[in-house]
């Protein structure tokens, strides 16, 4: 099959959602072999742009915000500044970290989509969607929960079912569920924008299977078939044989990229149409920064497109964005996908709700100078082609047994020996044994040939298997027994053993480029970075520098103090979830009918709501009872902001004797109801009714 021969690349990284931290299945899954392909690239001189940002709409945001009583902006500025410092921070070299909230995002999603409307691409349906009566809202997808259709599992999404990975309309799932109100929802018509993926489903079969397609633009094959991971064909293919169908690519949603068309008030659109766009609204960004082209990056096709994302992400990539992308006209598709799969945390599946994570931004921490042990220890076991575990022993004795034992030790030995022997100084400029540099050679090109079929763990390897052979010459020939027999001999060792160490830490930039930039300055480089065209020379009389240690073995307490934090976590989940279960709380004591007819229990409205300083759970309420105006304090904040509860109608206890909570006097108590999990509810009239209406 004819090869193509870039001019350039564009890299996208997934755009991770704005709504929480990043963990280490994060980082293995997509940003550090994105990463890694990168640094590569860069070091064959290539032109490329790496692309990622902050993936800000969406109703998994809303949602959060209304959990934690704030807004939706605050939520993603809050977590795009907190993901971009840890990327940062693990050396992941993305040349723009954009997001989808910046209005040149905006304008570039509605171009788009205005022009797909233009190309006739949609189609504009009416039908029934899930509406919640007492939010007077229709529901985004994940603002349903119910019962997977699929594998009866509870808790599935209205998008995707989360345990058994099926994606889902909101009218497949089973005794639905509001998240707003905790009711089930009732259907209302609406109108919405479709992308009718069944017209594609030939060509897109065509694409996957052989790398081509009819409507090809350009004579070149867009891709190779054959060289995507074996998974995401499968997924694609399973996709295929159930048959393509319609897609919504618009939500009622107030959070979000507005439909560019007249009488839309209300509808944004569907974030699998706003998010993948975010990659080419942050080139349009890159190139204006940069003062270059953006076009050739995303429509030329002598440029090769590569997304990394993890293994749930795979439709939308393979399929959904390449139809948007086709559909449009103007820009290539994806030459590769290569998704990982998952990475799972001692023994369990990594959980973002229970806790079960390493989060980057703690790691660092509590472990501040081992970034590049971690980014060494998670390509080794990258879910390339399978789930893979990560565990802090496992952690712990790659570190200490092949970065100290073997990297770090023989750099070491040699740096100890030369300013034994020679004060630092260089005695030879060239290799003087040529098998030596006949194995680095070969090192080279096995790595090579590993980066371009996206085998990182595997080129990984190929690196510390170099050091251990350097471990093995210098032990084999033994420049401390011969240096006052053969000192001509023993220089000649060494002098390989430090021109090998050069070429080491050149290979290494990709995977650990801080060690990388340590050996260098060890060497007294004078440049930082070494491109692998270039010719690596140690001139003779070159003095090298004192050595520092690379690595430092990492000792139990330190493994033990992350394994506890991990048992602790799932302590406070399992505590918190027996409670959950135990909410639903036994009856009291029996009470006489003239110990209840003293509850005065009245209908009040909601006049005013706000915060009580200093106090995460209490709001302080202004309630009309229809007979006064009064102040009741109650521990509903964690539950509902200030703004969801004005004009609610409640259930107040107006004879309770008044208290001051936090200095503030609270003159009754309000009714709420609390389900197995802890989620407080309004006890309300189904219909308004007058202020001070008795509760009989």
């Amino acid at each position: 099959m004819e090869q193509r021969k870039p001019k350039r690349y564009t890299v996208t990284a997934a755009l991770p959602y704005a709504n929480g931290p990043l963990h280490i299945g994060h980082l293995a899954g997509a940003y550090l072999p994105a990463d890694i392909f990168v640094r590569y690239l860069r070091l064959h001189r290539r032109d490329v742009v790496f692309i990622c940002g902050s993936d800000e709409h969406g109703a998994a945001i809303t949602l959060r915000a209304k959990k934690e009583g704030t807004t939706p902006q605050q939520i993603i500025q809050k977590y795009h500044e907190l993901n971009q410092q840890a990327f940062a921070d693990f050396g992941i070299s993305f040349d723009i970290y954009h997001r989808t909230s910046d209005p040149l995002h905006y304008d570039t999603a509605q171009s788009f989509f205005l022009q797909l409307e233009k190309n006739g691409v949609f189609e504009v349906e009416e039908s029934e969607q899930y509406y919640d009566e007492e939010f007077s809202q229709f529901l985004a997808d994940r603002y349903i929960t119910g019962t997977c259709p699929k594998c009866s599992s509870s808790g599935a999404y209205g998008d995707q079912c989360e345990k058994c990975g099926s994606s889902l309309n909101p009218t497949d799932l089973i005794q639905p569920i509001s998240t707003l109100s905790g009711k089930p929802p009732v259907k209302r018509k609406t109108r919405h924008w479709y992308l009718p993926m069944q017209h594609h489903q030939e060509w897109v079969e065509e694409w996957i299977k052989t790398g081509r397609y009819p409507s090809m633009k350009y004579p070149v094959v867009p891709h190779d078939a054959n060289a995507w991971k074996q998974h995401v064909r499968g997924q694609c293919m399973s996709w295929l044989r159930d048959g393509l169908k319609s897609r919504a690519m618009t939500r009622d949603l107030d959070w979000g990229v507005p439909v560019p068309l007249p009488h839309t008030e209300g509808k944004v659109l569907y974030v699998w149409l706003d998010a993948p766009i975010g990659y080419i609204s942050a080139t349009r960004q890159w190139a204006t920064n940069n003062n270059k082209d953006w076009k050739p990056y995303w429509q030329d096709p002598d440029t090769q497109l590569v997304h990394f994302i993890g293994k749930d992400n795979i439709v939308f990539h393979c399929i959904i964005f390449p139809i948007l992308l086709q559909a449009h006209g103007d820009y290539i598709l994806p030459d590769n996908i290569p998704a990982n799969e998952f990475l799972n945390l001692e023994g369990d599946k990594i959980s973002t709700s229970r806790n079960h994570a390493v989060w980057l931004h703690e790691y660092l921490l509590d472990l501040p100078m081992r970034k590049d042990e971690l980014r060494y220890v998670l390509t080794s076991i990258s879910p390339e082609n399978a789930d893979s575990e990560f565990t802090w022993k496992d952690y712990q004795t790659r570190i200490n047994s092949e970065l100290v034992a073997i990297l770090g030790n023989f750099v070491n030995r040699v740096w100890v020996l030369y300013h034994k022997y020679y004060n630092g100084v260089v005695q030879y400029a060239e290799f003087q044994d040529s098998g030596v540099k006949e194995v680095i050679a070969q090192t080279y090109d096995a790595l090579a040939q590993n980066m371009e079929q996206y085998k990182f763990r595997q080129a990984l390897t190929e690196v510390i298997d170099l050091a251990r052979f350097g471990n093995k010459y210098l032990t084999e020939k033994e420049p401390w027994k011969k240096f006052a027999t053969n000192p001509e001999q023993t220089a000649q060792a060494l002098s390989d053993c430090l021109l090998l160490i050069a070429h080491l830490g050149a290979l290494m930039q990709p995977f650990l480029p801080d060690t990388a930039v340590r050996i260098f300055e060890m060497l007294n480089f004078q440049k930082l970075q070494i491109d692998w065209d270039e010719e690596i020379s140690l001139p003779q009389g070159h003095v090298i520098r004192n050595p520092v240690l690379l690595f430092e073995k990492m000792e139990d307490d330190a493994i033990e103090k992350q394994i506890a934090k991990l048992a602790q976590a799932k302590t406070e989940n399992t505590q918190s979830t027996e409670d959950a279960s135990l909410a639903i709380s036994p009856l009291k004591p029996e009470i006489t009918f003239d110990e209840f007819a003293r509850m005065d229990l009245r209908i009040g409205t909601i006049k005013e709501a706000v915060r009580v300083p200093k106090a995460d759970k209490l709001l302080q309420l202004t309630i009309d009872t229809g007979i006064d105006i009064r102040t009741v304090v109650s521990g509903i904040a964690e539950h509902y902001s200030p703004e969801e509860v004005i004009g609610k109608q409640v259930v107040l206890l107006a004879n309770l004797a008044a208290r001051k909570l936090r200095n503030i006097e609270s003159q009754g108590m309000i009714l709420m109801a609390k389900d197995p999990q802890g989620k407080l509810y309004f006890v309300s009239p189904e219909q308004v009714v007058r202020p001070g209406s008795d509760v009989a």
